[in-house]
C-alpha cells in the first residue's frame, strides 16, 4: 500500500509524521487560513453569531455533571471563544490557544480571554494538570501532528477535568489540491486514528457520538431556503442524530461516490481523564 492509498483509507493520519520543518511551513499556511475564509464567505463569525451551539450543547454540554463549575478553561482554535458561551456561569477562566491575529476579541460577556499564540511543535505553555475542562471544536483538523497535539492536551488536563471534541473524519477531499471553502491543509481525521489515540492516552470516553450527516450538501441545498445557518437550528440537530445513527454503517473516510457520501461528517467526544 502506498503512502497516499494508507492515507485516503485512514488507515494513517496525513500529517501526523511530518518533520519540524514541515510542520511550520503546515503552521504559516494555516495561520490565518480560517481568518480569510470567514472574510472571504462572510461567515457567522462576522456577524457575532455562532453556528454551532445547539450541536454543542446536545453532545457535549449537557453530558458534564450538572453541578460542575470549571475554574479553569482552554479553548483550543476557539477564535473569539463565543463556543464557551452556553456554560460561561460555570466558568471562571478562559486561556485561548489561537494562531490568528484576527480572531481576538479581550472578552466574553465581561470574562477575560486569555490568548497564547501555538508553538509550531505543539507544545503548549501550560502546566501539568491545569485546566478543568478542555474544547476542541473543528481545529485538530487543521494541525499537523495530531498525535503530539492530543497528548499535550492530555498532560494540561487535571484529573477528573474533561476534554470536548467535534472533528470531521472524513477527508474532506483531496488534500493535494485546492478545495473551495477549504484552508490549504485541512483535512478530516479517522475514526480509527481517534479511538486508537483516546485509548493510548487513557481517556476515559464519557460519550462518543457521531453527528453532522451530510451537512454541507443540505446546507448548500436546503440550507439555502433558511434565515439562519442550520445548525443553529434546534430541530435540524435532533433530525440529524436520527440521520446519524441510521447511516454511521456507511461511513467511510474517503467517499468515492455519492452513495459512500451519505453518512455522518464529524465525531463528538466527551472524554474524561482518570
Amino acid at each position: 500500500m502506498s503512502d497516499l492509498d494508507a492515507y485516503l483509507s485512514g488507515e494513517r493520519l496525513y500529517g501526523d509524521d511530518l518533520s519540524i520543518t514541515q510542520i511550520a511551513s503546515w503552521y504559516e499556511d494555516e495561520r490565518e487560513g480560517y481568518a480569510q475564509l470567514v472574510r472571504r464567505y462572510g461567515w457567522a463569525e462576522t456577524e457575532g453569531r455562532y453556528s454551532y451551539h445547539p450541536v454543542n450543547i446536545w453532545h457535549g454540554y449537557r453530558h458534564l455533571p450538572k453541578e460542575a463549575t470549571f475554574d479553569r478553561v482552554l479553548g483550543l482554535g476557539s477564535a473569539t471563544g463565543q463556543e464557551f458561551l452556553p456554560i460561561l456561569a460555570r466558568i471562571g477562566s478562559i486561556d485561548i490557544l489561537e494562531p490568528s491575529e484576527q480572531l481576538k476579541r479581550t472578552d466574553l460577556n465581561g470574562v477575560p480571554l486569555h490568548y497564547h499564540r501555538p508553538s509550531v511543535d505543539g507544545t503548549m505553555p501550560f502546566a501539568d494538570n491545569y485546566f478543568h475542562l478542555q474544547t476542541c471544536f473543528s481545529t485538530l483538523h487543521h494541525i499537523p501532528n495530531v498525535s503530539y497535539v492530543m497528548g499535550q492536551l492530555h498532560r494540561c488536563l487535571a484529573p477528573g477535568g474533561f476534554l470536548l471534541i467535534r472533528e470531521p473524519v472524513h477527508s474532506m477531499g483531496d488534500w493535494r489540491y485546492p478545495r473551495p471553502m477549504l484552508t490549504k491543509h485541512e483535512r478530516g481525521i479517522p475514526l480509527t486514528f481517534f479511538r486508537r489515540r483516546i485509548a493510548e492516552l487513557g481517556f476515559t470516553v464519557v460519550r462518543e457520538s457521531l453527528c453532522l450527516t451530510m451537512n454541507s450538501f443540505l446546507q448548500r441545498t436546503i440550507g439555502r431556503w433558511f434565515r439562519r445557518t442550520l445548525t443553529e437550528y434546534q430541530a435540524y440537530v435532533y433530525v440529524d442524530v436520527v440521520l446519524s445513527r441510521l447511516t454511521a454503517f456507511n461511513l467511510h473516510y474517503h467517499p468515492k461516490n455519492l452513495w459512500q457520501r451519505i453518512a455522518p461528517q464529524s465525531v463528538f467526544y466527551v472524554l474524561q481523564k482518570n
